[in-house]
């Protein structure tokens, strides 16, 4: 499985000192079972715990996931800067998450060139 992050969420990431290994385990949490939210269009909310919080205090992530194909984070929010999303954003949440989920090799490639795209690493 590959797991990406866009250029948006790896810089919110970056502001907010959200590792890879702290997004690669809410991947791996996904894959238990273990899901906020199933929004529908293979888009998920998923909480992430950062800079010695937990969970509940943490951020909120939004994933496109197809099972043992591709993830992608998308967008991602800390708690206490935004409740949640509306229905305009899901809608495009889940345009997105399919247009993502359609990529073949040449097209990540070519996202991940021009720097749209960050696979995240070390996922097993």
């Amino acid at each position: 499985m590959k797991i990406f992050k866009t250029k948006s969420v790896n810089q919110w990431a970056i502001k907010e000192k959200i590792t890879d290994s702290e997004l690669l385990q809410a991947i791996r949490e996904i894959e238990q079972g273990l899901i906020d939210a199933d929004l529908g269009g293979n888009v998920y909310k998923k909480r992430v715990s950062y800079q010695g919080r937990g969970k509940r205090s943490g951020a909120r992530t939004f994933i496109a996931f197809k099972v043992k194909d591709k993830a992608f984070f998308v967008y991602g929010f800390a708690k206490n800067q935004q409740d949640n999303i509306n229905q305009r954003e899901l809608k495009a949440l889940k345009k997105l998450a399919k247009e993502l989920l359609r990529y073949d090799d040449e097209k990540l490639g070519n996202a991940m060139a021009v720097g749209e795209l960050l696979e995240v690493l070390g996922y097993e």
